[in-house]
């Protein structure tokens, strides 16, 4: 009996099939083969440079580590110096704490270096070394690694020792900068900069500066008062509120609806 062509068809499907997996599996093979020819292409050339960069990003690391646990030692190291200085002085033994904060006033870094020098500037003040104290001020006024604020402490500081001898035009250009209103140290700049003004007779200048001192609301009542006598003096009127002024000072008013007042006569 003859074979129906439906028969002999599906065989030469199957063989079809056959031959398509065996062509999909030498496909595969070759393809492997090309990548993994690429990859050891690509470690022989990159293998190496990747391996450093590697081992560069580690080493970075680990100095990083490094440094910032050196960094947290120097700060305790300078926390324990300013202490140190800052009990002698409260002792009252000034000579002891000028001497240990030296080395962190020569040596150290930032605000701790900063905050040595303006403790030695204190005790040589206290104890009348005026240029030493002045010079070491300064120090710390030109020292671009000292917060801003206490770069504007010391310049004040310093101006504040030297006006006698200062010419009066440098001690206005010096404390302009300083004299501004929300600066740290305002007041005190503006005031002393208002004497500056009065003592290159320019009054107009000094009656402002000192009216704008008088109503700052950071500044110290005391401050404000003097600065408030000053402007008045100069004919500028730095009064805003004055029952508040007559509040502040413990001055009571008396209503103008009669309280107080004696009775009527019959």
């Amino acid at each position: 009996m003859a074979r129906t062509p439906t028969t002999e068809l599906s065989r030469e499907e199957k063989r079809a099939k056959r031959d398509a997996a065996e062509a999909d599996v030498l496909l595969r093979e070759v393809d492997e083969a090309v990548r993994q020819g690429d990859f050891e292409a690509f470690v022989s050339r990159w293998g190496k440079p990747i391996i450093g960069l590697v081992l560069l990003i580690l080493a970075a690391f680990g100095a990083y580590l490094y440094w910032q646990n050196q960094q947290e030692a120097a700060l305790e190291r300078d926390s324990e110096a300013l202490v140190a200085g800052l009990d002698s002085v409260q002792a009252g033994n000034l000579n002891d704490g000028y001497e240990k904060l030296g080395p962190l006033a020569d040596s150290g870094k930032g605000a701790a270096r900063a905050a040595a020098r303006m403790m030695r500037a204190g005790i040589a003040l206290e104890q009348g070394r005026r240029e030493e104290a002045a010079k070491l001020f300064g120090t710390v006024a030109a020292d671009t690694d000292t917060p801003a604020e206490l770069r504007d402490l010391a310049r004040l500081r310093e101006i504040t020792i030297n006006y006698d001898s200062m010419d009066k035009a440098k001690v206005v250009a010096a404390l302009k900068p300083l004299a501004i209103p929300g600066k740290a140290y305002f007041g005190s700049a503006g005031e002393l900069l208002g004497h500056a003004y009065l003592d290159l007779n320019k009054k107009a200048e000094a009656g402002a500066i000192f009216a704008q001192v008088a109503k700052d609301d950071n500044a110290p009542e005391s401050l404000r008062s003097r600065a408030r006598q000053m402007a008045g003096v100069l004919g500028v009127d730095a009064i805003e509120d004055v029952d508040q002024l007559l509040e502040q000072q413990g001055v009571v008013r008396e209503l103008a609806d009669g309280e107080g007042a004696a009775a009527p006569t019959e």
